[in-house]
């Protein structure tokens, strides 16, 4: 089994509320440690950054299922690779909303405060995360 990293960025949907973003996370948590599959989220109200680590197989099954998800759009991969360990293992599914640590960290790896994924590199959005990371209680 190769452990994979995939990290990828999408628009949410205009009826992707906060009840649909609790349903986005329950669902990922379940699905995710079913699966064995770990990562992060980051988000505001018009965009997720995750990065999901797992095996290539079930990587690439639920990708297959975000990107026939009709609450975000858009969907963009930054970065797909074979990975040694896992980084983001503590969760099934973090969580990190948009807030004014992240403000200071979206300056840090893009090129203004405000959040918007599709303008990282993928390892600037890898970079992000683990600093991220640092801020989340494991599960």
């Amino acid at each position: 089994m190769f452990l994979t990293r995939l990290i990828y960025v999408s628009t949410l949907s205009l009826d992707c509320d906060s009840n649909a973003l609790d349903d986005i996370l329950k669902t990922s948590r379940e699905h995710n440690e079913k699966t064995h599959i770990t990562g992060l989220l980051s988000h505001n109200q018009k965009y997720f950054l995750q990065c999901l680590e797992g095996s290539r197989v079930e990587i690439n099954n639920t990708y297959h299922h975000i990107i026939n998800d009709h609450r975000h759009t858009n969907v963009t991969i930054l970065e797909y690779k074979e990975i040694t360990h896992r980084d983001f293992g503590d969760w099934s599914m973090g969580d990190i909303p948009q807030t004014f640590l992240t403000t200071l960290l979206n300056l840090q790896f893009s090129g203004s405060e405000e959040f918007n994924p599709y303008e990282m590199s993928g390892e600037s959005a890898y970079l992000m995360l683990l600093e991220l990371k640092k801020n989340l209680p494991s599960e």
